[in-house]
């Protein structure tokens, strides 16, 4: 499990403070405003469940960004220590998902910085042009010449290549299912920067698996193109 139950790294010093606030129902049973409201007054079981109906989306996003198993476990574990220091600071303005994946976002791009210098910019995309708008009509929308188009393999491979800020909108929208108006919330930007990153995130993976699926790509060994199929059937 990527994180003791009742978060202990936390509890070692909190013990005194968590307590049980009447009969606790299961997860499954359990509203999620309801887990928030318990989980304020340092619920426990009231975290638990919180922990366990969000925590394998948040995973999903560390790895993604991350590339590391074991650095996207050690942040998932972050994330919900986090947590447990500021629900309280959770007004309900927003849907609770997106407030926990705004501040899971900081925590890694905070430790993208400390790896690499930022590859692309979040803020600072130039206003569309007439000439540029008809290209640019249906940023967002679904991107069919990505779908079946090529083996998983690939194109988790052409994924991980994408710039960060790329690839942080293309798990939350593609993956994940979040709104623009939602991701704009979550990384701080406006929704027309968050339609841009994904223009140009599925933009680069074109660009990436015309590159890189022919038969001299350096993606693949000898060994794994005779078991990876280049492109699906």
């Amino acid at each position: 499990m990527l994180m003791d139950l009742n978060y202990r790294g936390e509890e070692i010093y909190r013990r005194d403070t968590v307590t049980h606030h009447g009969p606790i129902p299961q997860a499954s049973e359990m509203a999620e405003s309801e887990m928030i409201h318990r989980a304020k007054r340092r619920d426990a079981a009231a975290f638990e469940s919180l922990y366990k109906l969000h925590s394998r989306r948040i995973y999903a996003l560390c790895l993604r960004m991350l590339g590391n198993i074991s650095e996207a476990e050690d942040l998932t574990q972050e994330a919900f220590l986090q947590l447990f220091r500021k629900i309280h600071l959770f007004r309900g303005e927003s849907a609770f998902s997106t407030w926990l994946h705004r501040m899971v976002v900081n925590l890694v791009l905070m430790r993208l910085r400390r790896k690499v210098p930022p590859q692309v910019p979040l803020e600072g995309v130039a206003e569309l042009s007439d000439a540029n708008a008809q290209s640019f009509r249906e940023i967002g929308c679904d991107d069919a010449s990505l779908n079946g188009s090529i083996d998983r393999v690939c194109l988790e491979r052409a994924i991980a290549k994408l710039p960060a800020c790329y690839r942080l909108v293309f798990e939350l929208h593609d993956v994940q299912g979040y709104k623009h108006a939602e991701i704009a919330e979550m990384m701080d930007c406006s929704v027309g920067t968050s339609k841009a990153q994904l223009h140009r995130a599925h933009k680069k993976l074109r660009v990436l698996l015309r590159e890189n699926t022919d038969s001299d790509s350096g993606w693949f060994t000898p060994s794994e193109r005779n078991h990876y199929p280049l492109t699906a059937s």
